[in-house]
């Protein structure tokens, strides 16, 4: 046993995680309640998409309450949720799952892209709806890239299985130059708050050492350096002491392949003509002191959307990328709002 012991104390050291340390990662207790895992019971649903991939899905709350779906971001898992989790579990039913790679979900035969991202959500939303009812749909950072490529995938299923949307954090494209999360490399040069252009095309730092860091599958190491540098660069200066080290330990939890084979399928991930395929009331959220996807990424939703006719409100709060933790009362206030709304409006229809 002490034997055992001293070689998982090794390998979290070395960064090789195992599965029992990686669900640890995710499970841990914190000061601030609502960080912690749900209380409330829930129902395991399998579920497995086009290629066969399983998924780990699960429904919190009330079997015949509303739905709202909650769709996580790059490199989380379901845990990622759990504020979100503890504040609507009461009265709606809370259906939750980890992207395929993340948590316990496998990550399937196929490369993962839009395709994937579109199909998985399609299956977990045939699980877990009953015929005719529809759902709030969630989507944080890549979880709002997952509901824009389900839109343009499966138009058809958008107002069959959507009352509403909300997009936090997220972009339509472009994220390969259009982040700022790592200075110098991925911000244009400019001459006079202007980019500087030569033959006609913007000059940009090379992009080589920002893709390596994002993309390679290698673990991500914990300590007090990793987590002021998660604050620093990724979440705001009001973020608490538990919230920094919660976001640390769920992005920890992530298995190094996922986070590497992800990160490449969305640098280039091109969403921009799906904003005429979300028919829904949709609200965006951005942070004003998101740096790794900027602010003018969610307003570039918006203003499509507000083309169509879709928009229900453009939100930008005083937050770093991970605005529903770090922004949690706004987040669930905005969220109970736009849920009573929506299934008040589902209901009349019905």
């Amino acid at each position: 046993m002490l034997v055992k012991s001293m070689k998982t104390l090794a390998d979290a050291r070395n960064g090789a995680l195992t599965a029992p340390y990686r669900a640890g990662l995710r499970s841990r207790t914190f000061r601030t309640a609502s960080l912690n895992a749900p209380t409330h019971p829930y129902a395991v649903i399998p579920v497995t998409s086009a290629d066969g991939a399983r998924l780990r899905v699960h429904a919190y709350g009330p079997a015949d309450g509303d739905v709202i779906v909650l769709i996580h971001g790059w490199s989380c898992s379901i845990e990622y949720w759990n504020p979100q989790i503890n504040a609507f579990a009461d009265q709606y039913r809370v259906v939750c799952y980890d992207q395929r790679g993340h948590g316990t979900s496998e990550l399937g035969r196929t490369t993962p892209g839009r395709e994937t991202l579109a199909q998985d959500l399609s299956a977990v939303l045939d699980a877990t709806l009953r015929p005719g009812q529809r759902a709030v749909l969630v989507g944080h950072s890549m979880g709002g890239i997952t509901i824009q490529a389900w839109a343009g995938q499966y138009p058809e299923q958008v107002r069959q299985r959507a009352a509403a949307a909300v997009l936090a954090n997220t972009s339509s494209g472009d994220i390969r130059y259009g982040s700022d999360l790592i200075p110098l490399l991925n911000k244009p040069l400019t001459l006079a708050d202007r980019p500087i252009t030569v033959l006609g095309n913007t000059v940009r730092m090379p992009m080589i050492v920002s893709e390596t860091l994002l993309t390679a599958p290698v673990p991500l190491p914990g300590g007090w350096p990793v987590g002021a540098l998660l604050k620093a660069r990724v979440m705001s200066r009001r973020a608490t002491a538990d919230q920094v080290d919660f976001a640390l330990g769920i992005l920890r939890s992530c298995r190094p392949l996922t986070r590497g084979r992800h990160a490449a399928a969305l640098a280039d991930m091109d969403l921009t003509e799906t904003a005429a395929s979300l028919t829904v009331p949709t609200t965006v959220i951005a942070g004003k002191h998101d740096r790794l996807l900027p602010e003018r990424m969610s307003r570039n939703i918006a203003e499509a959307l507000a083309s169509t006719g879709y928009l229900t409100a453009y939100r930008v709060w005083p937050t770093g990328h991970l605005g529903n933790i770090e922004a949690e009362d706004h987040f669930n206030a905005e969220l109970a709002d736009i849920a009573g709304r929506a299934h008040s409006r589902s209901a009349a229809v019905g």
